[in-house]
């Protein structure tokens, strides 16, 4: 009979199989990876991801975004031993060029210590403690340059949205060892037009936003909607403050504060970036980075760099990229947008020709091969970059473009005729911004959230509650760059009411290349004002019935090309649903909370006359003026 051999093990099996300690080894990786909490000046920690690669030479630079989108996550993106592998894409081009990359979480957020206050307001009347954003962007860059090997003592902050309203609050106070900035499409002024607010018109789809942001350290919650379409989960609740309270949002501070203060009060002024920043050091050399169809960051890139260049004494440490992408799009790919297709990736471009470039300038000291344009904008329409001395261009000439009687558009004054176009506001009916249905998630998988300002406008065309007024088709290209502002001569039967009003290239019939595109109508600028803010944003007023009074619808600003065959368009709406709340059409105190009797069916009127000519200022480039008045001698 053969004999069994005795199994032999180095170890009992009672100890289980999982060792006190594991590291993952290969020699595959090429980075270093520290997690560390770093102390902030009242004590508490922030939780720091520091990416370090290992295959440069020398000491090497810091890149740091802080962010409540949870730093780990970020620093996570695929598990490898690649360090581009596990940084988000934009990063690529930096660690493998030798860049100490650095995500930290804010504090209250993720893995960092404290207590989390969205768009926490600087130390004064509304934060009356010693910390904020700002000491807490200078003691991390501190901490950095002192603790981290291998890095140079030169530090650039970025971050994207909320990420670059952090960067430009570091630039309030900026540490020593900050060397450059590149806010993206960040969040500037939330009452006059970025996230929260739009002139005065509440942003319904923020309350999504808040919800996860708020309701949990983590961002783990959303809301149990119980709707697939967005539209009828907000109409069916009536007020945003119903909306809110349904899905227990009224017990979130966040949410309370903003509809607490409707009107742009010394609590939005607080902490409207383009003013602080007219009341700091000037020292940092700034890249910002605007989107031409940003879908929650439209106005504050233009605003702070206003600002930046007022402050900018040598002209040379303000620079502005504008690009045609959505909110975040430059750090991805850029080469289309929804059925718009660029020719080319346009984000990468931008990427190669001006943000490496600019970080390589000021924190390697490698000068470009000819000095960086103050403006690269990319101009739509003709597709093609241009570079500028200033934002806007020089030589634009504001140009009136009427609305006329038959409703046309051209650049004389309609006649004294006293004629007006009229059409009925319903609330209960109120127009949608875009095709239904709006799935609730705005900013999911499923979402097309980040395309919609790109949307065909055709299917609100025919509703008879927008009036539409359209040009000729162009015999020449005419270009536009800079801010757009509407000036309606209006009226309504009710005491209050919206105005929207949308710039739009209406496409050929036709278009060879691209058959689908026959007839689309692409909005290059819209937005909203509520009325009761006509005369001062910081003081409501009800709107005098059946007067007509001037409007000025404030727009985004534009850099496109009308080419030859295309028409302008211009639609104008009364609700644009349920991207802002609802306008009752009856004034009431604050609009949040109004109540199902107070919502009105109005007429309004919108007047094309001598002495009530309503007119867009259109920034049209000196070529197109000249144009026009050859077109006209003929």
């Amino acid at each position: 009979m053969a004999r069994r051999k005795k199994a032999t093990t180095s170890r009992s099996v009672s100890g289980g199989d999982v060792p006190r300690k594991f590291t993952t080894t290969t020699s595959a990786f090429n980075h270093t990876r520290m997690e560390s909490m770093v102390p902030m000046r009242d004590g508490i920690e922030l939780f720091t991801v520091i990416m370090i690669p290992e295959a440069a030479s020398g000491k090497m630079p810091i890149v740091l975004t802080r962010t409540p989108y949870n730093a780990a996550a970020r620093a996570s993106r695929i598990r490898s031993p690649d360090i581009a592998m596990a940084l988000p894409p934009a990063d690529e081009a930096l660690v493998r060029n030798g860049y100490i990359r650095v995500y930290q979480d804010v504090r209250g957020r993720f893995g960092s210590k404290g207590r989390y206050t969205m768009t926490m307001p600087t130390r004064g009347p509304f934060n009356d403690g010693d910390v904020d954003q700002v000491t807490d962007a200078w003691d991390t860059v501190d901490w950095l340059v002192k603790n981290v090997p291998e890095n140079s003592g030169r530090v650039g902050v970025t971050g994207v949205s909320y990420d670059g309203l952090l960067t430009l609050m570091s630039l309030l106070d900026p540490h020593p060892a900050m060397k450059a900035a590149v806010p993206v499409n960040a969040m500037v002024d939330s009452w006059l037009g970025d996230d929260f607010y739009r002139h005065g018109a509440f942003r319904t789809v923020m309350l999504e936003y808040v919800y996860r942001q708020t309701s949990t350290g983590k961002a783990s919650h959303t809301i149990p909607w119980g709707y697939h379409d967005f539209y009828t989960a907000v109409l069916e609740a009536g007020s945003i403050g119903e909306l809110g309270r349904r899905y227990g949002a009224d017990k979130l501070p966040a949410w309370n504060r903003l509809l607490e203060h409707p009107a742009y009060d010394d609590y939005w002024q607080d902490q409207a970036l383009q003013i602080l920043l007219a009341k700091a050091p000037r020292r940092v050399p700034v890249l910002t980075v605007h989107s031409l169809f940003d879908q929650e960051d439209l106005y504050g890139p233009v605003l702070s760099h206003e600002t930046l260049v007022r402050r900018d004494r040598s002209g040379t440490k303000t620079h502005l990229a504008i690009g045609p992408w959505c909110h975040g799009q430059m750090t991805g790919d850029g080469s289309e947008l929804g059925a718009i297709k660029w020719g080319s990736d346009t984000s990468l471009e931008f990427r190669r020709q001006m943000l490496h470039p600019f970080w390589d300038h000021h924190l390697k000291g490698v000068k470009p091969d000819k000095p960086l344009p103050k403006v690269l904008a990319f101009e739509t329409g003709s597709n093609r970059w241009k570079e500028y001395d200033s934002w806007p261009p020089a030589g634009i000439d504001t140009s009136h473009l009427y609305l006329q009687a038959d409703g046309g558009l051209a650049f004389e004054e309609p006649a004294d005729d006293g004629s007006c176009s009229e059409y009925v506001s319903d609330p209960a009916k109120p127009i949608p911004y875009r095709v239904r249905p709006i799935v609730t998630s705005f900013g999911g998988a499923v979402s097309t959230w980040r395309r919609w300002l790109v949307d065909d406008q055709r299917p609100f065309a025919d509703r008879t509650d927008v009036l539409v007024f359209v040009s000729p088709p162009l015999d020449e290209p005419l270009t536009v760059s800079g801010d757009v502002t509407t000036t309606l001569f209006a009226s309504t039967t009710g005491s209050d009411a919206d105005w929207v009003v949308k710039l739009i290239d209406q496409y050929p019939d036709e278009v060879p290349a691209e058959p689908t595109m026959g007839g689309y109508q692409l909005m290059i600028s819209g937005d909203i004002l509520r009325g009761r803010y006509r005369e001062s944003l910081e003081v409501a007023a009800p709107i005098p019935a059946n007067q007509v009074l001037p409007f000025d619808v404030i727009m985004p600003h534009v850099h496109h090309t009308f080419e030859p065959g295309h028409r302008i368009m211009i639609q104008i709406q009364s609700s644009w649903f349920p991207l802002c709340d609802r306008n009752p059409q009856t004034f009431v105190d604050n609009i949040a909370w109004a109540q199902p009797e107070d919502f009105q069916k109005a007429t309004h009127q919108i007047h094309h006359n001598k002495g009530a000519a309503s007119f867009v200022h259109l920034p049209v480039q000196v070529a197109g003026r000249k144009a026009r008045r050859r077109k006209a001698k003929r």
